[in-house]
């Protein structure tokens, strides 16, 4: 319950600064838009003394020549400079009287807009709230695009999105779901993605025919896990079913291995494993290293810092390379912002988790996990949904 209270005081806090950020910016552009209608209005004030000046001008040198004319014993009176001169006198007041309704006018117009915005970005805030989806980290990331945030350790975390790392062109309206409540990338109307689930031995016996005939086309099937305590290397007891039921089904397979490697030389060792296993099998699709921050305070790689964890990846995803697989990595939010160094994974393709609805994620990925509650014929219970953007 107090963890509960801390996560709803966090919100309130960042609600807070989010309208307090709006309400400095609608300050800043209600000033700016004061500042340059100041200068208009001082450039036209400006413009008025020159005219002004001009018509003072004409009228003396009028009076001047009338006096001189009629010392010379000449009358000359010349009736329409004299209207002329007072006319533009009258139209300089005019003018002024302008600039000044102008000059009110936009400092209403300014008061308005910032009104209107400020009562656009509440309603905003509104909807990503209370929508079927709507959540309050949800709502966070609609305002801060420039970030990645996930909330950790009782903490919200604003990771920049970073230029250097290669991003996707997909299009977020794109993601829709059918009536079987599974994810799909629609474009042009026609459906671009593939339907995909990932087992281990906590799914049991699968009945892959099933899982074929349910429209599956690849499945990624876990290979075995290093001990986060113990530091062994032990084989997932289901692999080698699973490997050759889904085979057998026609369905394209791919393996995962769940890391605990503490140094580039474990990572090696751990690759060697992953060949060695899948030799005698058709594995089309990626080999994932599959990099997981484990809740268990004394898992041995949790103090691994961002260089480390990042130089075992590359060793691994190497040697499945060299051995003529596809290397793939497998995260989430905080591990591909903070727990690893995305400007040197470019070159690898990634398998992203994020339990939602929507396609939180700018960088490019070849595949989505988007839940772990899926439902599939043929395996009794929940399994991992996944949607990818490729066939390999």
């Amino acid at each position: 319950m107090r963890e509960k209270k801390n996560v709803t005081l966090s919100v309130f806090v960042i609600l807070m600064v989010i309208v307090t950020i709006m309400s400095l910016t609608f300050a800043g552009i209600t000033g700016a838009l004061y500042i340059r209608q100041r200068d208009i209005t001082d450039q036209l004030l400006v413009d008025n003394e020159k005219l002004q000046s001009q018509a003072a001008v004409e009228v003396f040198s009028f009076d001047e020549v009338q006096k001189e004319n009629n010392a010379a014993g000449n009358i000359i009176i010349d009736e329409t400079d004299k209207e002329s001169a007072a006319q533009i006198q009258k139209d300089n007041i005019a003018d002024e009287n302008i600039i000044s309704s102008e000059t009110d006018k936009n400092q209403e117009n300014a008061v308005q807009i910032q009104d209107e915005t400020l009562q656009s970005v509440k309603q905003k805030m509104k909807d990503l709230l209370t929508a079927e989806d709507g959540s309050p980290l949800k709502m966070i990331r609609e305002f801060f695009p420039e970030n990645l945030i996930y909330y950790d350790e009782k903490e919200y975390y604003f990771a920049p999105v970073l230029d250097e790392v290669k991003k996707h062109n997909l299009v977020s309206e794109n993601f829709v779901k059918n009536d079987k409540n599974e994810m799909e990338y629609i474009a042009n109307g026609e459906k671009q993605s593939h339907k995909g689930i990932d087992v281990s031995k906590y799914q049991g016996d699968i009945d892959w025919e099933k899982v074929s005939a349910d429209g599956v086309e690849y499945a990624f099937v876990r290979l075995g896990v290093r001990g986060y305590q113990s530091g062994k290397i032990v084989a997932d007891e289901y692999f080698d079913q699973n490997m050759r039921g889904a085979c057998d089904a026609g369905i394209r397979t791919g393996v995962y291995f769940f890391t605990q490697a503490v140094n580039t030389a474990e990572a090696l060792e751990e690759a060697n494993f992953v060949i060695e296993s899948i030799k005698n099998y058709d594995v089309t699709c990626p080999v994932v290293f599959d990099v997981e921050h484990v809740a268990n305070s004394n898992a041995r790689a949790n103090e691994l810092s961002q260089q480390e964890r990042t130089d075992i990846t590359i060793a691994f995803c190497n040697a499945i390379k060299d051995a003529g697989y596809i290397p793939m990595i497998y995260g989430n939010v905080k591990c591909f912002t903070k727990m690893l160094d995305m400007t040197r994974l470019n070159e690898y393709e990634k398998w992203y988790a994020f339990y939602d609805d929507y396609m939180y994620m700018p960088y490019d990925v070849s595949c989505w996990q988007y839940t772990e509650k899926g439902k599939v014929k043929g395996i009794s219970g929940n399994v991992d949904m996944n949607i990818s953007y490729k066939l390999w």
